[in-house]
């Protein structure tokens, strides 16, 4: 008798315990909003009906490489791993096998989040349905495709660690500090990368060149930066993807719909308070405007083509059509994302709080790369913009962008 009690006993301390380590629905819902700040499905879904599957294509300077499934399928999901695995591969960038991944997965800013907000992800991806989907090998170039190498790399550019909270900072600026530094990733597409891929620390958030576009400054620049921009301006642009000051376009546009635009008003507003907080990484860069001809050549084109939408003084029709005079990404020394834009069109990105839609057409076939570079130098340095000359030769090569 003794015996079946102490069986039923322990079966229900067993039984307990795994009840106990069940997660609760809110650490699910947690792990979601986490999920969603770490816009984890913008990389990890190729097929929007299989979303967190992985299989999408991430091209970088070294070659491609493609996300892996994330979905709890045991064979080729993350179905059998640990809570430790989870927490190792998302904070140190070492899988299970001990194999190193490529900062592409970005584990050099997932390495400040905590240990809590690591499982509370991995609890919600717990519940998404498992997906059978192999993970396709990298395409790098030689010697890229050794991952040895990333032990090297690790050594030299990776500082693993917390984010440290600022006790003389407030909550809020301590959160928005966690959330651009670490799970938001900010800089893996703001910050500048060296020879090898590594962020250039001392020009934080000062922008980057990715995929054919510009990922513009962060920091308090005053003409190309967030010097004008208002917390204000900056929760706004975030949660609908526009404002009285830019639209979002291009990489960010996704972001906006995939991620900033889910996340609560006190995590939008947080983030804003810290980039507004931040000073100028590195000086701005002197501008010697386009002579006489260019200009009169540009405007002419946007006599043409622009100004109906834009209007002779630029204002355009916040919201809708954004304004150009004082645009900061207008003004970056890279003029990618602008030529991107006048080559290929834009679509107005449409969120919950701004369901409005508008678009430009691309002008690839309508206007020459002459044209394209005059219109560009006209409307960086009207109205009081200053942005560098751009090329025809620069024209051409952004044609060729995929």
């Amino acid at each position: 008798m003794r015996t079946i009690l102490a069986v039923i006993a322990l079966c229900s301390a067993v039984a307990g315990a795994a009840l106990a380590a069940e997660p609760s629905p809110e650490l699910i819902t947690y792990g979601k909003a986490l999920v969603e700040a770490g816009d984890c499905a913008g990389c990890h879904t190729a097929d929007p009906a299989k979303p967190f599957a992985g299989g999408k294509r991430i091209d970088t300077p070294f070659g491609a490489i493609y996300a892996p499934n994330l979905t709890p399928d045991r064979d080729t999901g993350i179905g059998a791993w640990s809570d430790a695995d989870f927490t190792r591969a998302l904070r140190t960038g070492i899988a299970p096998d001990g194999s190193n991944y490529y900062p592409a997965f970005p584990y050099p800013y997932f390495s400040k989040m905590t240990k809590d907000d690591t499982l509370a992800i991995r609890a919600y991806l717990a519940t998404l349905a498992p997906v059978a989907n192999r993970n396709k090998p990298p395409e790098l170039r030689w010697p890229f495709g050794y991952r040895g190498l990333m032990r090297l790399w690790n050594a030299m550019y990776f500082k693993p660690g917390l984010f440290e909270p600022d006790q003389s900072k407030s909550a809020a600026w301590n959160r928005g500090g966690y959330l651009v530094t670490g799970l938001g990733h900010c800089g893996a597409c703001h910050t500048p990368k060296n020879y090898f891929g590594a962020d250039r620390d001392t020009q934080a958030l000062s922008g980057n060149e990715v995929g054919g576009w510009f990922a513009p400054r962060l920091d308090g620049a005053v003409r190309t930066g967030l010097k004008s921009w208002s917390e204000e301006d900056i929760t706004e642009y975030l949660q609908s993807g526009r404002n009285a000051k830019s639209h979002a376009g291009g990489p960010m546009a996704e972001v906006v719909v995939n991620s900033t635009a889910k996340m609560s008003d006190a995590d939008v507003r947080a983030i804003a308070i810290y980039l507004k907080s931040l000073p100028s990484t590195r000086r701005e860069t002197i501008v010697t405007p386009p002579d006489d001809a260019e200009m009169k050549a540009g405007q002419a084109v946007y006599a043409k083509l622009c100004i109906a939408c834009h209007e002779a003084d630029g204002s355009g029709a916040p919201r809708i059509y954004p304004p150009l005079p004082g645009n900061a990404l207008l003004q970056s020394n890279n003029p990618s994302s602008t030529l991107r834009i006048i080559l290929d069109g834009a679509y107005t990105v449409t969120t919950p709080r701004a369901p409005n839609t508008g678009e430009m057409p691309g002008y690839a076939k309508q206007l020459s790369d002459e044209e394209i570079a005059a219109v560009t130098n006209y409307i960086r340095n009207s109205w009081g913009n200053a942005g560098l000359l751009v090329t025809p030769a620069q024209v051409a090569r952004a044609r060729k962008e995929p």
